[in-house]
């Protein structure tokens, strides 16, 4: 584990950017950036990294503001002027690199929706360390309370495990839908048991967590303050960035990771002045929301 990457996770101020869109919520993504159509999935990838390569060489993307990236498997795979990706991110941007592990959703069962299973997790695991990744991320999304989310919790804790003892930090993400009608309730079951996982934990071992915008503020604080927790970020989970930020700014010592949020507004036939001036507005309230 590279202690520089650590540090700079566990305590410089700033946010992650969620750049990891799947092979599900990538057409929408390069709707909103302007690309209408594509022949096929080649493309589909193609025309996203492009996407992605332009907001991660912009000037305003930097080590600066941002914490860490989230990749997608594919962008691990790819370069970045010449570099691969995670490499670019930490040697020329100083931006920590963080992987997407999950390989998307089971259907619905008892109010939640759990991972499928991730059969060559080990091996995706071992080409991310042989990248100098940092960190996992993988997400389950909870839409009421109940047995559902238990589940949830206890597969995100258990797979978490698994991947710090392959030697890299995992972000948890269990996600509470906005949209769910018993959004406060599912907020309090699910900040009971992240902290019944915690405590849990063995001295030595570290997770992140990565939560939807509570209810209650400062529902989690003190899982920030939790000795078995590197960082706290926040989902924007289809909140406009402006009420994403208005939420995060009354969440101490919680940071952003988002995506939609983060690149809303952005699109391909902006000039490279105006692509740089809205990002860096984005990453500027992001920021100031993420260090309250």
């Amino acid at each position: 584990m590279n202690e520089n990457q650590f540090t700079k996770m566990q305590s410089a101020p700033g946010f992650i950017a969620a750049l990891d869109q799947s092979g599900g919520s990538t057409p929408g993504a390069l709707k909103r950036y302007g690309i209408e159509s594509w022949a096929d999935d080649s493309e589909m990838f193609d025309r996203v990294h492009e996407m992605r390569t332009r907001i991660m060489t912009s000037p305003s993307f930097d080590g600066s503001r941002i914490l860490g990236a989230i990749l997608f498997e594919d962008t691990m795979h790819r370069d970045v002027d010449g570099m691969p990706t995670a490499r670019y991110l930490w040697e020329v941007k100083n931006v920590v690199p963080i992987l997407k592990v999950d390989k998307g959703l089971l259907d619905e069962e008892s109010g939640a929706r759990l991972m499928k299973d991730m059969p060559k997790l080990d091996d995706v695991l071992a080409q991310a360390r042989e990248h100098g990744v940092f960190g996992t991320k993988m997400r389950s999304v909870v839409i009421t309370p109940g047995a559902g989310l238990k589940a949830a919790v206890d597969q995100q804790f258990d797979v978490g495990r698994h991947i710090f003892a392959a030697g890299l930090v995992p972000i948890l993400e269990p996600e509470v839908d906005i949209k769910s009608p018993q959004k406060a309730d599912a907020e309090q079951q699910l900040h009971d048991l992240l902290k019944e996982g915690l405590d849990a934990l063995p001295d030595g071992d570290w997770v992140m967590l990565k939560l939807t915008l509570p209810e209650v503020d400062d529902l989690y604080r003190d899982l920030v303050e939790h000795p078995r927790v590197l960082r706290v970020f926040a989902l924007s989970g289809g909140y406009t960035r402006a009420e994403s930020n208005e939420r995060l700014a009354r969440q101490h010592g919680v940071v952003a990771s988002f995506s939609r949020a983060l690149t809303e507004g952005l699109t391909q036939g902006q000039t490279k002045e105006e692509f740089d001036a809205l990002l860096d507005e984005s990453i500027g309230s992001n920021y100031a929301a993420s260090t309250t």
